[in-house]
């Protein structure tokens, strides 16, 4: 192998060690939980799944504060979140649960940021299910400092587009989105049109100012990892406003 060969390959090892520190990389915040009845955060919230467990979702879910939320383009995204550097509240060993974006911790600037106030901006926050904080700490606690990171999102078979809207607007709730879970364009197209571009109407709701009823639909999903996956003739001609409809699977 030739100098420059090896060169090449140094600085491709280089870079290749840059990305995977960076990936691996945590941060500090902190996470406390809501009571549901079962354990788990099952109430539609700001990203607009719904029932979480019909969503996959299910008490592996959580708010985030506004630093994470990102005006709901954050929604669906996966975060590994692990107790740590409290010797009572934390369980032993700092083991980690997997999060899907699901919903925003509100701020409350009526309260004190270390007590109450807890998605206060800028704080980092996590509003987990009782059920998974309960998998990195003792459910005593109201509030132990975590160690986060983005991952990405493990989904069994495609992403779900649910249809909304009406006669004169087409709207699509996107659910089950795998690798980073972050979708940041949608577009839909017709079997008598081109490509429509969609616009985030809130969380992960898309729509556009087109009557499709009648038509196949077929979705483009674009994620922030830059992946665009194409779905085609994911609806059918006779789809209808509340049916749930399975595409391709990001990879």
């Amino acid at each position: 192998m030739g100098a420059f060969q090896v060169t090449v390959l140094y600085l491709i090892l280089l870079l290749t060690s840059k990305i995977t520190c960076k990936e691996e990389e945590w941060k500090s915040a902190t996470a406390t939980y809501t009571k549901e009845t079962d354990g788990s955060i099952i109430t539609e919230g700001a990203c607009g799944y719904g029932d979480l467990h019909k969503a996959s979702y299910g008490k592996y879910s959580a708010g985030l504060s506004t630093m994470l939320f990102n005006k709901g383009s954050t929604c669906g995204a996966c975060f590994e979140i692990r107790c740590v550097d409290h010797i009572l509240w934390c369980l032993q060993g700092s083991p980690s649960v997997i999060l899907t974006a699901t919903d925003f911790c509100p701020p409350n600037y009526g309260l004190s940021a270390d007590y109450g106030g807890w998605c206060n901006f800028p704080k980092v926050h996590f509003e987990m299910s009782e059920a998974a904080f309960a998998e990195i700490a003792e459910k005593r606690a109201d509030i132990v400092p975590v160690q986060y990171k983005r991952v990405n999102c493990q989904r069994r078979d495609g992403i779900r587009f649910t249809m909304g809207g009406s006669a004169h607007f087409c709207q699509v709730l996107i659910t089950n989105v795998g690798l980073d879970g972050e979708v940041v364009t949608v577009k839909v197209r017709g079997s008598k049109t081109g490509w429509i571009p969609m616009a985030r109407n809130w969380g992960q709701n898309w729509q556009c100012n087109i009557n499709l009823i009648g038509q196949p639909l077929s979705f483009e999903v674009t994620a922030s990892s830059g992946k665009t996956l194409a779905s085609y003739s994911v609806a059918p001609a006779n789809w209808q406003f509340g049916q749930t409809y399975e595409g391709k699977q990001l990879k």
